[in-house]
């Protein structure tokens, strides 16, 4: 078993109390602004910005730091095209049979149906596999622990990253979603998560009226 290796953390930047306040402050009203959009215009975003905005989603934390993750980046009009059949494929399943009552009762005031146009429109598609083991260089399997955690906080970095950046996001979770192994050419090791769609906005889009839960609705103090 190797040996932990430690380092001194020459990272950490420490702020005086109110400047700790006013970015924590400055952060939320940022962030507050992010909304899942479905309105894609064509205009194309340079892959540097896309690129960075993954390098920070790599930086999220992991169990045993496996970092169980990998993002397919597409921008092929022609792959989009087929993710997009592929998924509408099975959202026309999920809400013309397989879905309970309940659950699209609950989506109703989304407005969201099998149609997934955005899946096509938006210069960028991410999909995000959440990896249950690697290989190492014996060729020995490696398992890695909590992966669903860990990839889920990834993307949460990502949507992030991606707002910081000055472009718009949705995620969709066709499911099953298998068939993005075979469309993109993953290892069985890897199961699809997340698909994360990024972009301009179109000329003219529009978002759901919804509101956010309080503070005291979503946490508490003891």
């Amino acid at each position: 078993m190797p040996e932990a290796v430690f380092e001194p953390l020459t990272t950490y930047q420490e702020y005086p109390e109110a400047e700790m306040l006013s970015r924590a402050r400055e952060f939320y009203q940022d962030i507050k602004r992010r909304r899942t959009v479905r309105d894609y215009g064509a205009r194309q975003v340079p892959r540097e910005i896309i690129e960075d905005c993954i390098r920070a989603a790599g930086t999220a934390p992991s169990g045993a730091n496996m970092q169980p993750w990998h993002f397919v980046v597409v921008e092929s009009l022609e792959i989009k095209r087929i993710i997009k059949q592929a998924a509408e494929k099975e959202e026309q399943e999920f809400y013309h049979g397989k879905a309970p009552q309940a659950w699209l009762d609950a989506l109703a005031h989304l407005g969201t149906d099998e149609h997934k146009p955005f899946l096509e429109t938006a210069p960028y598609l991410i999909a995000v596999f959440a990896q249950s083991h690697s290989i190492n260089e014996k060729g020995e399997k490696v398992k890695h622990y909590y992966v669903p955690e860990s990839a889920g906080i990834a993307c949460g970095f990502l949507l992030a990253a991606l707002h910081h950046a000055g472009l718009v996001t949705l995620t969709h979770t066709p499911s099953p979603m298998g068939f993005l192994n075979e469309i993109l050419e993953r290892p069985k090791n890897e199961k699809p998560y997340m698909l994360i769609v990024a972009g301009y906005p179109a000329a003219e889009p529009t978002v759901p009226v919804i509101t956010k839960k309080s503070l005291d609705e979503i946490s508490s103090w003891k």
